[in-house]
């Protein structure tokens, strides 16, 4: 594949990874709005059985939040501490 600069200065490649690093970070803000969320509904008053049903929500929410952050550091290093720090 020939690398050619377009016409904003940057090459395809760079523009594909801008945009993988912007999905990834999208992947894990989602995933971490989601286990939010999942956690606020625990903390209502719903009954056993949704509460139940809303822990494994909550597991899954967290898995996801890990992978997430886990694609992001693969792709891009630096953004791992950042999204540690928040």
């Amino acid at each position: 594949m020939m690398y050619t600069l377009e016409h904003n200065g940057r090459g395809a490649m760079a523009d594909l990874m801008i945009l993988e690093l912007a999905e990834a970070r999208l992947r894990v803000k989602q995933a971490e709005l989601a286990l939010g969320r999942a956690k606020d509904m625990l903390d209502e008053d719903c009954g056993v059985g949704i509460n139940i049903a809303l822990c494994s929500r909550i597991r899954a929410a967290q898995r996801r939040v890990i992978e997430a952050r886990e694609h992001l550091a693969k792709i891009d290093p630096p953004a791992r501490a950042n999204t540690n720090a928040r």
